[in-house]
């Protein structure tokens, strides 16, 4: 079975109104692509897979696609959240906007806290992708769900060996996997350099 779509840290959600559409349009146009090619997604029990986001100023500060909008065919910024503050050793995140963030916000967050060149991540689903990637990349342990401070710690050490892009598989999290680069565009470059 595959765990996917809970969210397991502690969230502080301030409901807002959507944010400005220009200040989203290139994570939206992006991740309508990596929705196109069915990366994100939504399994026929009903639960979505897969989200994007894009690095602020600091490391805690990110858009990223809300929780449960792995399902919705064209988002936009209603779809949207904005993580302004983590504490990945007390799992707990705060963020605002009309949704709140996605499950994998957490793993975002530890990506971003890697490196301060890295501007984008995408995490996506592919049971091919992962079958045949899965220890020739970057891995984490088979042992380590999704969304846990567990998680975070090996992405963020994977990701302080790996540099500022790259591709880890999420062993522990079936079909899993993180694309991560400067810019949401070169990131989905380097995500079609696997597929």
């Amino acid at each position: 079975m595959i765990d996917e779509g809970y969210i397991k840290f502690n969230a502080d959600w301030k409901e807002t109104a959507a944010f400005e559409d220009t200040l989203l349009a290139d994570l939206i146009a992006v991740r309508q692509l990596v929705y196109g090619q069915g990366f994100i997604g939504v399994y026929p029990d009903g639960i979505g897979f897969g989200n994007i986001s894009m690095r602020l100023k600091t490391w805690d500060e990110f858009y990223i696609s809300g929780s449960k909008t792995g399902a919705i065919p064209n988002m936009d910024s209603k779809h949207i959240a904005k993580v302004t503050e983590v504490q990945v050793h007390n799992n707990c995140l705060s963020c605002i906007g009309p949704v709140i963030a996605s499950s994998e916000s957490m793993t975002h967050a530890s990506v971003y806290r890697a490196n301060p060149t890295i501007g984008a991540v995408i995490h996506i689903h592919s049971k091919v992708l992962w079958d045949r990637h899965k220890f020739k990349l970057p891995t984490t342990s088979a042992d380590t769900p999704y969304g846990t401070v567990e998680m975070a710690a090996e992405v963020f050490e994977l990701v302080c060996k790996t540099g500022e892009q790259g591709i880890l598989v999420m062993a522990g999290h079936e079909e899993g996997l993180i694309i991560y680069g400067k810019d949401l565009y070169t990131t989905y470059e380097l995500l079609q350099t696997i597929v």
